[in-house]
């Protein structure tokens, strides 16, 4: 008998294997970053956070743009409109840093995305990257857009300084995308959608709710001023020129420093835990 004529695809005896055409590449981080960014813009939660943060922050600023009087705005900012759509926003930019990553759990197509890229932290980061990006842009634009019209509405109030215009723009839109950022790394954390929207909503709103309430105490005086300080509602009112709270003086700098500092200490806390679990 003769032996069978091997197939183009079977393995040749003394080195005459086949060779595939395709020429092999190490993986990086830009494939992660294009393989997170395909995500991100064709999901549905995408457009409808990013479009609901849009109505509420220009939306709502442009209406009390329209309904306040010109000496309002004499020495105060063109932005601070853009703040009562904001304190709303916040909301949805916060729940899409959620779904980023916990709506693939839930889905159970992590396990195809770590299959398709092993180092998890690389996942992880593009996600956070790209995330980042998304909202901080958007968040710059709702803004922006609202500052603009108001300065067209309100052209004889006088005129903005740079600075203000770069706290309430620049300002504002870190320390919300802060907030989704932190928003990722919770999710990421929990896996869990529900649980970890649940967790940030507590972060952003209870501050707020139980500093007031702590000041009855004359022994929780202190503690309840810091809750005041740097609660979300408040930051964002300094960052845009009208803190809630008693500091006049605060420029909303050391709230977004906090908020950073936390945030980063969140983000390598969901990086130690990525790579202790099975998936």
């Amino acid at each position: 008998m003769t032996a069978p004529t091997p197939t183009p695809y079977q393995q040749q005896p003394m080195g005459g294997g086949y060779t595939s055409p395709i020429p092999v590449r190490s993986t990086h981080l830009g494939h992660a970053l294009a393989s997170e960014w395909t995500k991100i813009r064709t999901v549905r939660s995408t457009i409808w956070t990013i479009g609901v943060m849009f109505v509420l922050v220009v939306g709502i600023g442009l209406l009390v743009a329209v309904q306040v009087d010109d000496r309002e705005f004499v020495d105060a900012p063109f932005t601070i409109p853009a703040l009562f759509g904001l304190l709303l926003g916040q909301i949805c930019i916060i729940t899409l840093g959620v779904l980023v990553v916990s709506s693939e759990y839930g889905t159970g197509m992590i396990r195809t995305t770590f299959t398709a890229s092993p180092q998890r932290w690389r996942v992880l980061a593009a996600k956070m990257i790209v995330f980042f990006a998304v909202s901080f842009s958007a968040l710059v634009v709702a803004i922006g857009l609202v500052g603009a019209a108001t300065a067209g509405i309100h052209s004889d109030a006088g005129s903005t300084s740079g600075g203000d215009w770069a706290r309430g723009v620049l300002g504002g839109a870190l320390y919300v995308s802060l907030l989704g950022l932190l928003a990722v790394a919770v999710g990421s954390m929990l896996r869990h959608s529900a649980g970890a929207i649940t967790a940030m909503l507590g972060v952003v709103l209870l501050p707020s709710i139980i500093g007031p309430i702590m000041g009855i105490s004359q022994s929780l005086q202190a503690i309840s001023d810091k809750l005041i300080e740097y609660n979300a509602p408040n930051s964002l009112s300094a960052l845009f020129s009208i803190p809630m709270s008693g500091d006049e003086g605060g420029n909303g700098m050391k709230q977004l420093a906090l908020l950073a500092v936390v945030t980063a200490a969140a983000m390598a806390g969901s990086f130690a835990l990525l790579n202790k679990r099975d998936v």
